[in-house]
């Protein structure tokens, strides 16, 4: 049977900087294959020239018998290829239902517009992949997750017969996941063959039946996934045994440094929310996409301030109305869409750095000797990876870019630390150093707040897990007591 899709001998080069050697690779009908390798791997190198993106230097594709020979996005189109990007690409101007009729509805400028058909061909995309969303809600004012369930019903609408998904569950909570994966195996049973970038390696062991391992641009084995486990990929992905991606400590834990009491918003649908945060420890916020996890920590930082109940800092009541203010009051919160709000990608390492502390090192105009051994300081800590400090941000890996999102706000000297998906779509290594670094800072006495959707890491690197679910905690558990299926229970209310 013939490949869906093959590539033999491809290389890629981009300013003398070799991104794909010699890679060969192949996608069978009714398959999904996964891609693994750490950021720079040259992963999204191989993503771009199927699609179209780039040109390969040498070597030839193959998709539905065809060449693919120029870098021609619609010709792939045409040829059944279909990716989901890590990071959405959607149109943030247009409505839900705009952006899922976009590459579907054939016609000139000025043809007729069926829109009772859109919108029901949209919402039964959307019910395909479980997604309860407004069809005329902006799609910029959705929330990541959000966005990438759109971003998958996108794809399926297409009727592409090869998935290119670039980690398609980063923001998705295990319901949301789970009904990813339920549909993903429909798909496979009619013969589509899907390519599953991801670093969440016990998702690869359970769906996938091949794995491909890229290192340096080189490809380093494809194996039957049969008889693998995480120790093996993870010695293939980055050439030595890695012992710990969860790395925590018991640190002793220290006085309250934040509490909320009743905490209410009714513009983002946080209600009667109480919890305390002790110096020195990690408190993890579980719960499903929606339960009020990130609203809530938007509240707790000023964007959208509480109008009810009250917060304490370091046993004082403080009026958070506005980001400006939390700082001041020691707090400091490192958002979930790293690109648009954690950091600038067109500015350099060294700006990004600084930005948050602008006011103390401008007097009263900034100085190369006082930006830059501060950014430098920090890039030796966190073993930030660039070619310099004046490199732009956009052109770090993932784990490299969430590192610069992390000193800028560290360099305000908090006390307290809101972390919204910390490792979202790094890979392992980077996963591990950043862990390494939250337990590093909890023993400085840092206290810090983690929401993630990824339970292993809840379980791994929180001291206390709290879970949330329609806007409120109903529940909060020690570490000792905590256990995947029961904090799945009080996320989905039956507990």
């Amino acid at each position: 049977m013939e490949p869906l899709l093959s590539l033999t001998g491809v290389s890629k080069s981009f300013a003398g900087v070799r991104a794909l050697r010699g890679v060969s690779f192949d996608l069978r009908p009714g398959e999904v294959h996964a891609l693994l390798g750490e950021n720079g791997a040259g992963k999204s190198t191989l993503v771009k020239i199927v699609t179209g993106a780039h040109r390969p230097d040498e070597g030839t594709i193959r998709a539905g018998g065809k060449t693919l020979d120029r870098a021609d996005p619609l010709l792939a189109r045409a040829l059944g290829i279909a990716p989901i990007y890590q990071q959405p690409a959607l149109f943030p101007d247009l409505s839900v239902a705009e952006n899922l009729a976009l590459g579907r509805e054939a016609g000139g400028a000025w043809r007729r517009i069926a829109w009772g058909e859109r919108r029901r061909h949209a919402q039964a995309l959307l019910a395909r992949v479980g997604a309860r969303i407004d069809l005329d809600t902006r799609a910029g004012a959705l929330r990541m997750a959000e966005q990438q369930l759109v971003e998958i019903a996108r794809a399926l609408g297409t009727n592409a017969r090869v998935l290119l998904m670039d980690e398609p569950t980063a923001a998705l909570a295990e319901p949301e996941a789970e009904r990813l994966f339920e549909l993903m195996a429909e798909l496979v049973a009619q013969g589509v063959g899907i390519v599953y970038i991801s670093h969440r390696l016990p998702e690869v062991l359970r769906i996938a039946s091949r794995v491909t391992v890229l290192r340096d641009g080189a490809l380093v084995a494809t194996r039957e996934v049969a008889g693998l486990d995480e120790a093996e990929l993870i010695r293939l992905m980055v050439g030595r045994e890695l012992t710990a991606v969860f790395p925590k400590r018991p640190v002793p834990r220290g006085g309250v440094t934040l509490e909320a009491r009743g905490l209410r918003c009714a513009a983002s649908g946080v209600r009667d929310v109480s919890f305390r945060l002790h110096a020195g420890e990690i408190l993890g916020l579980a719960g499903l996409v929606g339960s009020g996890r990130t609203e809530l920590a938007r509240v707790l930082f000023g964007l959208t301030p509480a109008d009810g109940g009250e917060i304490v800092l370091g046993g004082q009541a403080a009026r958070l109305d506005s980001p400006g203010r939390a700082v001041s009051r020691g707090l400091a919160y490192v958002p979930e869409d790293r690109r648009r709000h954690g950091v600038i990608p067109e500015m350099s390492v060294a700006a990004n750095v600084t930005l948050a502390v602008l006011r103390r090192i401008a007097r009263p105009f900034l100085e190369a000797r006082r930006e830059r051994p501060l950014a430098a300081g920090f890039v030796e800590r966190f073993a930030i990876k660039t070619p310099s400090l004046d490199t732009p941000v956009g052109h770090l890996s993932g784990g490299n870019q969430q590192k610069v999102a992390l000193a800028r706000w560290l360099a305000t000297k908090p006390t307290v630390l809101i972390l919204d998906e910390p490792t979202q779509g790094v890979d392992v290594g980077a996963k591990a150093e950043i862990h390494r670094l939250m337990v590093d800072l909890a023993e400085e006495g840092l206290a810090i707040l983690m929401i993630s959707s990824e339970l292993p890491e809840v379980l791994g690197m929180s001291d206390r897990i709290a879970v949330m679910r329609e806007g409120t905690i109903v529940g909060t558990l020690e570490r000792a007591h905590a256990t995947q299926e029961g904090l799945a229970a009080l996320a989905l209310g039956h507990a």
